[in-house]
């Protein structure tokens, strides 16, 4: 597959953006040469979608890594998050600017819910207001925030990153995103590594001739969603991002839905470290 076919897959958000369905997460990847490295390796093999946040220290690298690439500012879409330990969103996400070196970024995330869901919300319509942010959206809220946030908001967000895979298979939560006009991005989907070593994926794997890895985030993506793996390692990088030139069957894709450990669940995450 050649890079401009990487990059036709995309889908449009409800408010009309469109965004990449494979990201490169950077989360602890450290600031400084291990996340300028992965960034470049991404751009460079194909991957148009870098996703950051304030929390992980590392905006500074992305957008270094995105200026030395020689890629085109417009040919990149790039996530940031809202740290909800501060006060502003829309002050920070100047901040975030400052570091990334960049006028906007395209969609800006309330990395969860901390003090309640609506509170950051007026902060996030005023960076979206000002032009720095091109969308708004949401991240580990469950369905019972974001209908909370729903009720007082005036631009309505377009996105809600969560931990999902086929061990965390948040069916509740996906259709009830849908239903109210929010995409899911997909993060963890690999478990951190501990989901590779599953005998059931491995099956699965064997069988279509792909990486445990390459199954994992296939599966995320015939679910509907947004992916961002995370690597500091090239070769992972590229291997990742291999995703679209095969299918699961249906028979596989089952086998993967079995491993779902939440029970279809309309929660973000089963414990909140925020609380």
């Amino acid at each position: 597959m050649t890079m401009d076919e990487k990059l036709d897959q995309t889908r449009t958000l409800s408010d009309g953006t469109e965004m990449p369905l494979l990201g490169l997460g950077v989360w602890q990847v450290e600031d400084g040469s291990d996340c300028e490295s992965a960034v470049r390796w991404a751009l460079e093999a194909g991957y148009r979608h870098i996703d950051t946040a304030q929390a992980y220290g590392n905006e500074a690298s992305v957008g270094k890594a995105l200026r030395d690439s020689g890629v085109a500012r417009e040919e990149v879409f790039i996530t940031t998050k809202f740290f909800p330990a501060r006060d502003d969103p829309a002050a920070e996400l100047e901040s975030s600017l400052r570091r990334l070196g960049l006028d906007h970024v395209d969609l800006y995330l309330v990395h969860w819910p901390q003090g309640g869901p609506t509170w950051a919300w007026a902060g996030m319509e005023k960076a979206l207001e000002r032009r720095h942010a091109g969308a708004i959206g949401v991240s580990n809220f469950s369905v019972e925030e974001i209908d909370e946030l729903l009720a007082v908001a005036d631009a309505r967000p377009v996105m809600n990153q969560v931990q999902f895979s086929a061990f965390e298979y948040r069916g509740g939560l996906l259709a009830a995103c849908r239903e109210r006009g929010l995409e899911i991005t997909a993060y963890s989907s690999l478990g951190t590594g501990r989901h590779l070593d599953d005998p059931t994926v491995a099956e699965v794997a064997q069988r279509v001739g792909r990486t445990p890895a390459q199954v994992l985030l296939r599966w995320c993506v015939e679910k509907g969603t947004f992916v961002i793996p995370k690597s500091t390692h090239r070769e992972r990088i590229e291997e990742n991002g291999a995703l679209f030139d095969f299918a699961l069957s249906e028979p596989d894709v089952a086998a993967l839905d079995a491993l779902d450990k939440t029970g279809e669940t309309e929660q973000a995450r089963e414990g909140k470290w925020w609380s």
